[in-house]
């Protein structure tokens, strides 16, 4: 088998983390109606509700780096995947409020480190002429999930009732015992490896992955560990991470300010809010999954050729476009046929082949092996804030008279002019390079400016 097959396989595999994240985030969509009746929630404390998964993702994104560089990537992650299991059956046992935010806080924390962990180990073993489409893998896991899980909650409420809720947060519990088990399979990562100083055990695994010369991919690897000990600083915030730490935070801010997690959390509600019937609503988010879905994997066979800069910009065109619309219709109360789900698919489609794909492969990259786990720690921690903060505010801001649908969506319109602008001017293209030569490139860049 070749190294871009033996790869690819590892990959899917790692990947499969991405399965948790997503199925975590869109379950909880076909669950709300029932929660608010079942713990007699008000909107606030429904907000809350989604939101309190998201208040541990943050955290979790904060604390999974030491375990991570410590213990190794595929360890960390099969600790997750158990606890993870653990939280799911929890949380569909929960017989009030309280219990069932305590083990959904749980997930959150496990769906952080997932975050943090899964890019960074399958960039860590990727070839560099396909690492944006194996990193990509993960995002299309995710929204594979989303779509599952969407699919999951409208059969299971079709079938099951009373407490269908219960039911579709258990299912959850199974991915993620399967994940455990299969990270059996996968090798460590080597450049952990070597950042162990475990030079024989990394060139087994780049030789065990198919790669043609294991001792210069190692050789490569050592200078560049070397370099950083030398004359660069395990500190993340200084002045030589700069350029890193303020795209990282950047594109991960524009990422949620496009809205999408308001759109994948409340997709059955928005639906609502036009006048359709909740079963209706449930069937629709499944095509907004679907849609998500089938771009996400257009991304796959793009992001290597066209480049990641490229598929930002003409994603944010196209969000401009579908989100407009989408403000005009609830500004006009124009809810006739299914213009706003044509509008939501169209968002949906252009978030997909752009930040969807690109936001965990980019930040994957974009830092030094010394501080890379630290780097993937503050993109999913920044990620993670803004997404709690949108679907926290998101279904006060849109039940209120004096904001409402319209302003909120054209909010999400206006942050994506910014995101183009900050794609164009701003965003290094980093397709076909070794995590090692993207470093020397950005060195010999701030050289030039001192």
């Amino acid at each position: 088998m070749n190294t871009n097959n033996k790869a690819s396989l590892n990959a899917l595999v790692i990947a499969l983390g991405g399965f948790l994240f997503g199925f975590d985030i869109a379950v909880i969509s076909g669950t709300t109606a029932a929660l608010e009746t079942l713990f007699q929630l008000s909107k606030f404390e429904l907000g809350f509700t989604v939101a309190i998964a998201l208040i541990g993702t943050i955290i979790g994104t904060t604390i999974i780096g030491k375990p991570s560089d410590k213990f190794g990537r595929r360890k960390t992650l099969q600790a997750l995947a158990l606890i993870f299991t653990v939280a799911a059956i929890g949380s569909s046992a929960s017989m009030n409020w309280g219990m069932l935010l305590f083990f959904r806080f749980i997930q959150g924390l496990i769906v952080g480190g997932i975050s943090v962990v899964v890019p960074m180990y399958i960039a860590e073993i990727s070839p560099a002429k396909i690492r944006g489409k194996l990193v990509a893998f993960n995002q299309f896991n995710v929204v594979t999930a989303i779509l599952v899980a969407y699919l999951s909650n409208y059969f299971i409420a079709k079938l099951i009732s009373p407490d269908s809720w219960r039911t579709m947060i258990a299912v959850e519990a199974v991915p993620a015992f399967i994940f455990f088990l299969l990270l059996f399979k996968v090798p460590a990562s080597p450049r952990w490896l070597l950042l162990k100083n475990q030079k024989q055990e990394a060139k087994d695994v780049f030789r065990h992955l198919g790669f043609e010369d294991p001792e210069l991919e190692v050789n490569q690897i050592i200078d560049s560990l070397n370099e950083d000990h030398s004359k660069s600083s395990t500190n993340l915030f200084s002045s030589e991470h700069s350029f890193p730490v303020i795209c990282t935070i950047l594109i991960a801010m524009f990422n949620q300010l496009a809205g999408i997690n308001a759109i994948i959390y409340y997709a059955p509600r928005i639906f609502e809010l036009t006048g359709l019937t909740a079963n209706a609503a449930l069937l629709q988010s499944i095509a907004i999954g679907g849609t998500n879905l089938l771009f996400t994997l257009l991304a796959l066979f793009l992001i290597d050729r066209v480049g990641r800069r490229t598929l930002l910009m003409v994603g944010s065109v196209g969000m401009i476009v579908f989100l407009s619309l989408i403000s005009h219709a609830f500004y006009q109360s124009s809810f006739n046929g299914y213009s706003v789900m044509v509008y939501l698919i169209g968002f949906i489609a252009f978030f997909a082949i752009s930040q969807g794909a690109v936001l965990w492969v980019f930040i994957s990259e974009i830092f030094p092996n010394k501080v890379r786990s630290k780097g993937q720690a503050l993109g999913s921690f920044t990620h993670w804030v803004m997404a709690a903060l949108v679907s926290w505010t998101f279904p006060v801001v849109t039940n209120s008279p004096a904001i409402g649908g319209g302003a909120i969506f054209a909010f999400f319109a206006f942050m994506m002019v910014l995101h183009f602008i900050f794609a164009w001017k701003v965003i290094p293209e980093t397709k076909g390079k070794s995590l090692e030569q993207i470093q020397l490139e950005l060195t010999e860049k701030r050289n030039k400016k001192q």
